[in-house]
């Protein structure tokens, strides 16, 4: 099937002219090329998932920010993990939208985004484990822990889900 597409695009055909159907799905495959944002991204499991983990961490970095600290070290640690991911997460996310890992073929952006976020998760989880130990049951404090917990987990998933697309990607190019 894949081999008739190919003929399709090429226009090229045995005799005469080329039929309007080939210019046609050539013109909206161009079409689709010259759009500024990809807006299917916005609605993907990977989009939402990355929405959803800088939520979490923008929740966590306030309600520490807002509480009263009882260890500086420890709470500073835990915004700067934060605010970090977050913004590493909201670069990954624009690099998507707006389709710059197609001109930036140099940087293997998959795993430019699985390393950050196998270092981000580790430091999130070291950080919000920190941050619940020392609480001592403000409820800001807690509050920011639960969710840099709760960002650990989405980032995890988030790890695990490109992880698993790069082995099946690998895996079924091999074959073609």
């Amino acid at each position: 099937m894949s081999h008739g597409a190919r003929v399709i695009r090429t226009g090229v055909s045995s005799g005469g002219p080329a039929a309007p159907p080939p210019v046609t799905v050539a013109s909206s495959s161009a079409g689709s090329d010259v759009e500024l944002m990809d807006g299917s991204y916005f609605r993907s499991c990977a989009g939402m998932l990355k929405v959803a983990q800088m939520i979490s961490l923008l929740i966590a970095f306030i309600s520490v920010n807002n509480s009263p600290w009882t260890d500086y070290s420890a709470y500073s640690f835990f915004q700067i993990v934060t605010m970090c991911d977050l913004v590493m997460i909201l670069f990954f996310y624009i690099l998507h939208i707006f389709r710059v890992y197609r001109s930036l073929t140099c940087v293997s952006w998959p795993l430019a985004e699985f390393l950050h976020y196998l270092i981000g998760t580790i430091l999130l989880l070291i950080g919000s484990i920190v941050a619940a130990a020392k609480s001592y049951n403000f409820t800001g404090l807690v509050a920011g822990a639960t969710f840099g917990f709760l960002a650990t987990i989405l980032c995890v998933i988030s790890m695990w889900s490109s992880y698993k697309v790069s082995c099946i990607t690998q895996s079924t190019s091999e074959y073609h």
